[in-house]
């Protein structure tokens, strides 16, 4: 008959095979994450980049709220990034920003003569 081992306060100490389970199921989401990384992160630059022209549309062409316009962007089947996505806007300046935490990040500004554009991308 085996006894579980106590810790210097009295609990019980979970098994080693528990705890490398959990150790191993931690590095293959870790390998996971880090392999598909770069792809994340080029999809959540394109889904930014099209939310963000659309917003900004939306909001300072239309006139609708951003809060309306967001609705536009779910609806258009961005991929995996884009239930992720969040937008806000500078009325003063009439830019939109759309943003995926610690992913990516893209503005779009409104110009009375040129409409909704982009801002141009570092590379």
């Amino acid at each position: 008959m085996a006894t579980a081992k106590m810790n210097w306060t009295g609990d019980r100490q979970p098994s080693r095979w528990k705890r490398n389970a959990v150790l191993l199921v931690l590095l293959a989401a870790g390998a996971a994450l880090a392999f598909s990384w770069g792809g994340l992160r080029e999809e959540a630059r394109i889904s930014t980049a099209y939310g963000a022209r659309v917003a900004c549309t939306c909001r300072f062409v239309s006139n609708r709220s951003l809060e309306s316009c967001e609705g536009d962007i779910v609806a258009a089947s961005l991929g995996r990034t884009a239930r992720l996505m969040r937008l806000s806007e500078n009325s003063d300046t009439k830019t939109v920003r759309a943003s995926v935490p610690l992913l990516a990040g893209e503005s779009a500004t409104y110009a009375e003569s040129s409409g909704c554009q982009l801002e141009p991308w570092d590379d």
